[in-house]
């Protein structure tokens, strides 16, 4: 199902939106991104980004240690890159 460019939009700021917020993790938003957005499976979607299965695999479970090269090759296709935010305040 091929999903119109607003939807996907949508969908791509809600992700944005929880990330920020703290309600999903790193790797939830990134296979939210693959699953939701893309609708690829991990082999097409690490092939699309020029990184290795196993990178994909370990960044959506939460593991291993990410470099930033590999997290911005996931999030460019979606106009995102990592970056330094403010924390929000806990009152």
């Amino acid at each position: 199902m091929t999903l119109s460019i607003d939807v996907r939009q949508l969908k791509i700021e809600g992700i944005e939106a929880d990330l920020a917020q703290g309600k999903i993790t790193l790797g939830e938003a990134v296979k939210r991104l693959r699953m939701d957005v893309t609708t690829l499976q991990q082999t097409q979607f690490a092939g699309m980004c020029k990184i290795s299965v196993r990178t994909l695999i370990q960044i959506e479970h939460n593991e291993g240690n990410p470099t930033l090269k590999s997290l911005n090759a996931i999030f460019k296709p979606f106009g995102l890159q990592m970056g330094v935010v403010r924390r929000p305040r806990k009152f």
